[in-house]
């Protein structure tokens, strides 16, 4: 154990400083301060020393120089061994034992303004310096570098005295270059905005561990901050694979935010069911259609307000996760009877511009895909012109087919998903899977459109879609043989459309 005779405190945050500086005074612990914070701990009716009388400087250059001095860091990074203590007594240099910082907000200000001066003016130097100081001599110095390590300081100045064991500075060193490490990564993401540095940098703070991952054996946390996005108002804790979900489920009814009411059901990340009607009962009871089989347990969304005769068949069906903009009060009052069921109340629609994850011995990262075309950007590749009615429904469909592993085929009619084929090997097996689906649950292809994820390289599956009654396509093109799909279409009277982006989702 080494006792705490001696601290530098300097922090931008108070709140939660003032049973930890009225303990510091208890214990007769030598302060040395600077700027607010001296002020903050004089008002306490401590007694401070203060840091320019130790250094023999002012603060200069407004404060950008304050504890950036020897006597401040040799006192942090001395050795408590006879050769590094001989030195601090030949130069006058105290020992200081603990320090406790905080940094200047960053992050915060780069949220709240565009003023690139305030910005730059809250890159903290001095503190990032103490922090990593006092962390480097972890093994003489305990460093609190964060109000979320207060609740560890203050037990050690209550219950032990003011005395920390070598196990607690190590803890404390830890969260201190975590906390050094972060900040450094917001730094350099705002300066890297253009994506000039091929560095990737990627830091979270506010880590939550997960009952398991996809699978009961394997552990799994969540680091993010999924309340700015989502509410929870009832239901059990989220797991990693609800988390997955949602986040599929939120990118695919993305595309359609700004529709009238629109519901969609996702199992395992795929979109089983879609629909856009004129009121989302009606929409929730076309997109249930889609496959009521495979919506059990599955993951609900929708646009617009759940009201109380939507949420009243809603409840009929059993579900993992509803997600909505909004819930009438009625309506959220009989969904949250079921208390696993979870309910999200959505606040934005924004996705991260860049996706990535883990494999092999590193990280791929990509632009996420947030394409969306429009009828302008697509190309009519065939004699026949779709109606408007059928580029609505290719439209529709190719925004599911986005949202559906590769390779995939989605059907639709009427802005109703009808049938989807996703995750196969080939895509004349994913075109069959469709087809059966959709005839599965009785719905009559005849007038039908059909989307594709990716190009056709042979005319084989616009031909099996002809004879199932299909009349319009959706597809990138861009295969050496387009033309063949193409002539096959002009001579059978299907309309094909390219849009020119290609939408795998591996």
């Amino acid at each position: 154990m080494k006792k705490i005779k001696s601290a530098l405190v300097s922090v931008f945050h108070k709140e939660g400083l003032e049973p930890i500086i009225e303990k510091m005074i208890e214990l007769d612990i030598k302060i040395y301060s600077t700027g607010g914070t001296q002020k903050f701990i004089e008002g306490l009716g401590g007694q401070v020393n203060p840091v320019e009388e130790l250094t023999g400087y002012p603060s200069i250059l407004g404060g950008r120089v304050k504890t950036l001095h020897p006597k401040v860091f040799g006192g942090i990074l001395a050795r408590r061994e006879a050769d590094h203590l001989g030195q601090l007594d030949q130069y006058d240099i105290p020992t200081i034992d603990l320090v406790v910082v905080d940094l200047y907000p960053f992050e915060a200000t780069v949220a709240s303004t565009t003023d690139e001066e305030a910005i730059i003016e809250k890159i903290d130097i001095g503190g990032i310096a103490l922090i990593r100081g006092a962390a480097k001599n972890f093994n003489d110095v305990a460093i609190v570098p964060a109000q979320s390590s207060y609740g560890m300081l203050q037990d050690i100045l209550d219950n032990q005295g003011g005395a920390t064991t070598i196990e607690q500075r190590t803890q404390l060193a830890a969260e201190a270059f975590a906390v050094s490490s972060h900040y450094d990564s917001a730094i350099f993401n705002y300066f890297n905005k253009t994506q000039q540095l091929d560095h990737f940098r990627r830091s979270h703070t506010s880590g939550k561990v997960l009952r398991y991952g996809e699978n009961p054996h394997q552990s799994a946390s969540y680091y993010g901050d999924l309340n700015e996005m989502l509410e929870q108002l009832s239901g059990k804790e989220l797991s990693f694979n609800n988390l997955v979900d949602i986040d599929a489920a939120v990118g695919l009814m993305k595309e359609f935010k700004d529709e009238k009411p629109a519901f969609a059901i996702l199992k395992h990340t795929n979109p089983c069911g879609v629909a856009i009607r004129s009121t989302v009962l009606e929409s929730w009871h076309a997109a249930l259609a889609g496959d009521p089989v495979s919506a059990f347990g599955g993951i609900l969304i929708s646009n617009h307000t759940i009201d109380l005769a939507t949420a009243e068949e809603i409840d009929k069906l059993f579900y993992e996760v509803l997600i909505a903009p909004g819930f009438d009060s009625d309506a959220q009052a009989l969904l949250t009877k079921k208390s696993k069921r979870v309910l999200l109340k959505i606040k934005h629609w924004n996705i991260q511009a860049k996706s990535f994850k883990s494999l092999l011995n590193g990280t791929i990262v990509q632009d996420t895909d947030l394409s969306i075309e429009t009828e302008h950007q697509m190309t009519v590749a065939t004699k026949a012109i779709p109606s408007g009615a059928q580029m609505d429904d290719l439209l529709f469909a190719s925004k599911c087919a986005k949202h559906l592993k590769s390779n995939t085929i989605v059907l639709a009619r009427g802005n109703q998903l009808l049938g989807m084929g996703c995750g196969q090997t080939s895509r004349v097996d994913a075109l069959k899977q469709a087809i059966t689906k959709a005839k599965h649950f009785g719905f009559e292809l005849e007038g039908s459109v059909m989307a594709s994820d990716a190009f056709f390289p042979f005319p084989d599956c616009v031909e099996i879609a002809d004879q199932a009654g299909i009349k319009a396509v959706i597809q990138p093109g861009g295969s050496i043989k387009d033309q063949l799909s193409i002539d096959y279409c002009d001579a059978n009277g299907l309309a094909m459309v390219m849009t020119g982006v290609r939408h795998f989702k591996h």
